[in-house]
């Protein structure tokens, strides 16, 4: 009987192990998926935005929030610009292997209304397995001084 509990305490392990890995290979699928995005959101890249973007996708902004459609135009036509996403915290939490929320402290340099503004945020970001691929589900800005910390 000791030899049977010894056995499933180490299959338990190793199962754990596993488990452990699959996530971790997760989180930085999600931050490398992240930092993508906002290269693409710079380069005005609809076409990989679009992918990306899943089809009830939601974005909150200081100014209003809207849907994919209203998010992509923005970036089309620049009447945002995000120039430059300079990341400096990044925590990644994963509910099984298809949903993950992702928070970025940034500082945001933007093109709006004719000014370059540069912001302080926390954006939140959540991501939901679609097959093969991670659909951005809600990004959220949330305006935060420059010495907010996200727990990790």
């Amino acid at each position: 009987m000791k030899t049977k509990i010894k056995i499933f305490a180490i299959l338990i392990t190793i199962l754990g192990s596993f488990n452990a890995i699959a996530q971790s290979e997760i989180e930085e699928e999600i931050k490398t998926l992240s930092t993508l995005k906002w290269q693409w959101m710079a380069d005005k890249d609809i076409d990989n935005l679009e992918k990306l973007f899943h089809e009830k996708s939601k974005f909150v902004h200081m100014s209003g929030s809207w849907k994919k459609e209203r998010e992509l135009e923005i970036i089309k036509t620049g009447s945002i610009w995000y120039k430059n996403a300079e990341v400096h915290d990044v925590a990644v939490e994963t509910f099984g292997d298809d949903t993950a929320v992702l928070w970025n402290r940034i500082t945001l340099t933007a093109h709006v209304r004719g000014n370059d503004v540069e912001n302080e945020f926390t954006v939140t970001e959540f991501y939901k397995m679609e097959g093969e691929d991670w659909k951005l589900l809600d990004l959220t800005f949330s305006s935060v001084r420059d010495t907010h910390k996200i727990e990790h």
